[in-house]
C-alpha cells in the first residue's frame, strides 16, 4: 500500500453511510497516549524520538487491525502528500509543519490512524461515517488494549493518562463529530445552538479542527473535558448534545421547506448551476456552493444527485487532491481551473 493508493479509494469520513449521514458527516474518537520513562515530544531528543518511534512501529507491525497498514516516515513525503493526508482527516496540520522523528501509520480502509511524535508519542483516531461514536469507540479501544499489553504508558493512579497538554489529562480521549447544518446557518439558529454547546463543556471547530473556522456549513463538535469522566460517559454526554443538534437542524429544514419553499429551491438550483457551468472557481466558493447542493439533495430538490457524489467532490476538490489527480504541482489559478473541470464533469448527469 502507498499514498497513490489512497487517492483511488473513498476516504471513510466522506463515505455518506451510517446512522443520520444527512446531517452527521462523520464521528471521530482520539486518544493520546505516551510511553513512561520518556519526556514529551516537545522535549525529548532526536535519539529519544527516534526510540519511540522503533517501539511504536515494532508493536503496531504485530496488531492484526494494521495488516497491510500504510507506514510513512513523514520528512520522506513532499509538501503536497502532507497536505492531501490533511485534507482526507488523516493527520493534523501541525503534524505535517515540522516532519522530522515522525511516523503516520493509516489502515488500508482509513477508519484508523496513528500519528508518532505530535504533541504527544501517539495521537490514535478512528472516524467512521455517520453517527456512530460506539463504533468508533469500540474499534480505538480493542487497539488502545493491544498497544498497552506490548508499551507501557504513562499512567497516574489518580489522574490518568499523563499528556503533554492538562488539557488532555485523564482518558485522553476527544470524541468529536462533524455535522452539516445548513438550515441552522440559514434560519440564524447556529449562534444560540453553539452557545448552548459551550455551556455543555463542548467545544465547536470547523472542518480540518483546531485553529480552523465553519466553512461550507460544517462544524465539528467535541468535548473539552478528559478528567473526571470515563470514556462511556464522555460519549453519552456527547452523543445527547449532538441527537438534539439533529433535531434542531432536522426542523429548522422542515420550517424552511414549509415557509420558504420557492426560496430554498432557488438556492439549491443556483449553486447547482454554477457548479456545473464554471470554467474557473475557488475551494472556498466550492465548498459553499456544494454544501447548499447537498442540502438539496437531503431533501430530494434535485433529482438524480446522491450524497456519495457530492461527498467526493468535497474531498478532490481540495488543493492536494487536484495536483495529486494531475500528478504534478499546480498554480492556485490552475486548480481553479481543474477544479471547475472535474466538478463539471462529475455533474454532468
Amino acid at each position: 500500500m502507498n499514498i497513490e493508493d489512497l487517492l483511488k479509494q473513498k476516504s471513510e469520513w466522506l463515505r455518506g453511510i451510517g446512522p443520520d449521514s444527512d446531517i452527521v458527516v462523520s464521528s471521530r474518537i482520539r486518544l493520546a497516549r505516551n510511553l513512561r520513562g520518556y519526556p514529551f515530544t516537545h522535549w525529548g531528543g532526536d535519539d529519544e524520538k527516534a526510540e519511540i518511534i522503533e517501539k511504536i512501529v515494532t508493536v503496531c507491525e504485530k496488531i492484526s487491525r494494521l495488516k497491510g497498514a500504510l507506514f510513512l516516515r513523514i520528512n520522506e513525503i513532499s509538501k503536497v502528500d502532507r497536505q492531501f493526508l490533511v485534507e482526507r482527516h488523516l493527520m493534523s496540520r501541525e503534524f505535517g509543519a515540522e516532519p522530522e522523528h515522525k511516523m503516520l501509520i493509516i489502515s488500508s480502509d482509513e477508519v484508523m490512524s496513528v500519528m508518532v511524535n505530535e504533541e504527544d508519542h501517539l495521537r490514535i483516531q478512528t472516524m467512521k461515517s455517520g453517527f456512530d461514536l460506539k463504533n468508533a469507540w469500540n474499534i480505538i479501544d480493542a487497539f488502545d488494549e493491544a498497544l498497552a499489553k506490548e508499551l507501557d504508558f504513562a499512567y497516574h493512579d489518580e489522574f490518568g493518562y499523563l499528556t503533554a497538554c492538562p488539557t488532555n489529562v485523564g482518558t485522553g480521549m476527544r470524541a468529536s463529530v462533524m455535522l452539516h447544518l445548513p438550515s441552522l446557518v440559514l434560519t440564524k439558529q447556529i449562534d444560540k445552538i453553539l452557545q448552548a454547546i459551550a455551556k455543555l463543556s463542548l467545544t465547536t471547530r470547523g472542518l480540518y479542527g483546531e485553529g480552523t473556522e465553519a466553512s461550507g456549513n460544517f462544524f465539528q463538535i467535541s468535548n473539552q473535558v478528559t478528567l473526571g469522566r470515563s470514556e462511556s460517559e464522555l460519549i453519552e454526554h456527547i452523543s445527547g448534545m449532538i441527537g438534539q443538534v439533529i433535531e434542531h437542524e432536522r426542523n429548522a429544514r422542515n420550517a424552511l421547506l414549509e415557509k420558504n419553499e420557492a426560496r430554498l429551491k432557488d438556492r439549491v438550483w443556483r449553486a447547482f448551476g454554477i457548479l456545473k457551468s464554471s470554467r474557473i472557481i475557488t475551494s472556498s466558493e466550492t465548498i459553499d456552493l456544494l454544501s447548499s447542493v447537498r442540502l438539496g439533495c437531503d431533501l430530494n430538490i434535485l433529482p438524480g444527485m446522491n450524497t456519495e457524489l457530492l461527498n467526493e467532490l468535497f474531498i478532490i476538490t481540495q488543493p492536494a487532491h487536484l495536483q495529486k489527480l494531475e500528478g504534478k504541482k499546480l498554480t492556485p489559478e490552475e486548480r481553479d481551473l481543474k477544479r471547475a473541470q472535474i466538478i463539471r464533469e462529475r455533474l454532468n448527469i
